[in-house]
């Protein structure tokens, strides 16, 4: 695989550093978000897409094996179904690219760090 050579300025530009297959699942994984979140900003922070929403939304990044999403919230494992099968760090959950990206868990994690975030601005 591919991997990132310099920072990328706009997240255009970084899924333009994977291949084809992935660039695939990387702009699905955009569109979902966006589809989702429609206002919220979207920009690169930490080198990979970030997308804020008052406050941090979400943000995702390809690895080796896996695509990891930050970030994983305390009280998401109790209030989304089918996360524990996506372990990850503390803060994260992971993909890995040899199973079907699960698009639909994603539009609810980013839902779901809408309401969070919707509350701590309230």
């Amino acid at each position: 695989m591919e991997t990132k050579t310099s920072h990328p300025a706009t997240v255009d530009e970084y899924i333009s550093h994977y291949p084809e297959d992935l660039q695939q699942i990387l702009g699905k994984i955009r569109a979902v978000i966006q589809e989702t979140a429609p206002q919220a900003v979207e920009k690169i922070s930490y080198g990979m897409p970030a997308y804020f929403l008052n406050g941090k939304l979400i943000y995702f990044s390809v690895y080796k094996h896996h695509i990891g999403m930050y970030p994983k919230t305390s009280g998401m494992e109790a209030s989304i179904e089918g996360l524990s099968a996506y372990k990850g760090t503390k803060s994260s959950l992971h993909f890995p690219l040899d199973k079907p990206v699960p698009y639909e868990l994603i539009s609810k994690i980013v839902k779901f760090r809408v309401a969070e975030n919707q509350k701590t601005a309230s």
